[in-house]
């Protein structure tokens, strides 16, 4: 009888870890969006529900990376060219208050909208560790493509992607 009690309680447990894990961080290709909203700071409420309506972009960064700072004036190029075109686009920061983003982005001329956040809440919805990220999904919330710090991406990088799902 303890076996088969201690076999029961073992396989609680097992099954309780394998939810933690499907539940946590690091997204790949082929996974859905996960649930979460933002404020962004031109007001707007950017959501999965909401990026689920047409191609979309989450890039996760800090303003006091390297990488990030490297391709943050890429993706306003990139936001610049796309947002007509219907994509939409989340960037988000990690750990970082809102005024050292609103410093960062009047220095380097960037006027993307984005949301300041000052944990990892929502971050670690999608990752464990590596800023930047940048999500690329299709209509319906489908990653399509993950670009990191390794190797950090071109703007050419940046445009093939949505170009092969705006097409």
């Amino acid at each position: 009888m303890k076996s088969i009690i201690s076999t029961f309680l073992l396989l609680v447990v097992l099954t309780g870890c394998v939810k933690e894990r499907q539940t946590g961080a690091d997204l790949k290709v082929g996974d859905s969006l996960p649930d979460f909203e933002v404020t962004m700071n031109d007001g707007i409420v950017m959501s999965d529900d909401s990026l689920k309506r047409s191609v979309s972009v989450v890039m996760f960064f800090h303003t006091s990376c390297g990488d990030c700072q490297q391709v943050l004036p890429q993706m306003q190029q990139v936001y610049d060219e796309y947002i007509d075109k219907g994509v939409l686009f989340a960037f988000i920061s990690r750990e970082d208050s809102g005024s050292s983003v609103a410093s960062f982005w009047k220095e380097k001329g960037l006027n993307m909208p984005y949301s300041a956040q000052t944990d990892r809440k929502v971050y670690e919805k999608f990752a464990r560790e590596r800023i930047p990220r940048v999500y690329i999904c299709e209509k319906g919330g489908i990653i399509r493509y993950i670009h990191t710090d390794n190797p950090v991406p071109s703007y050419d990088d940046l445009r093939n992607s949505l170009e092969s799902l705006i097409h």
